[in-house]
């Protein structure tokens, strides 16, 4: 008798038990609409996991969009994610709608959470618990249903008691 892989978590090749401790975990996650952080080193497939998730889950019909906030300059990270509104700063000259818009009704993956800027932090915390988003630059809140999937190799017990991660967005994703 050889056990199976269930489809949206057959590209997480594997063989020992503790692997299939991890998947079983992971699936029975997915069937919830709730936050998940996946901890790992970097190159360990957190991101694979994410997606498996995400393909496992009641959202699987809407997009899964990743972003990695340590790829993104800092400066630039809370236009990628909220988007903006046309004249919010030089070369907006059209309005766009940012990752966690596109992830409406899907999964948005913020990978290297860590690299996250205090002060995007705030503006995601804020998100997550009104399910709404404030382009850069604009007035108007749009309402968003997303969920999202974190993943991160930095220790963030440690960045919180260093103040350089906000508690309060830890526990809402953890």
């Amino acid at each position: 008798f050889e056990e199976r892989t269930p489809p949206a978590f057959d590209k997480i090749i594997h063989r020992c038990d503790e692997m299939k401790r991890v998947i079983s975990r992971a699936q029975r996650v997915a069937q919830y609409d709730v936050p998940v952080m996946i901890l790992g080193e970097t190159g360990t497939g957190k991101e694979l996991f994410a997606e498996a998730i995400h393909h496992a889950s009641p959202r699987a019909k809407g997009p899964f969009i990743p972003v990695n906030c340590g790829a993104i300059p800092r400066e630039l990270v809370e236009a990628e994610l909220f988007g903006f509104v046309k004249g919010a700063f030089t070369g907006a000259d059209a309005p766009r709608g940012g990752l966690i818009e596109q992830s409406h009704q899907g999964t948005l993956f913020v990978d290297e959470l860590g690299e996250l800027p205090l002060d995007v932090q705030v503006k995601l915390l804020r998100s997550l618990q009104t399910g709404e988003v404030r382009p850069v630059g604009g007035k108007d809140v749009k309402k968003i249903d997303f969920r999202v999937i974190s993943a991160t190799h930095r220790d963030l017990e440690k960045a919180i008691s260093e103040q350089r991660f906000r508690e309060d967005l830890y526990h809402r994703l953890a």
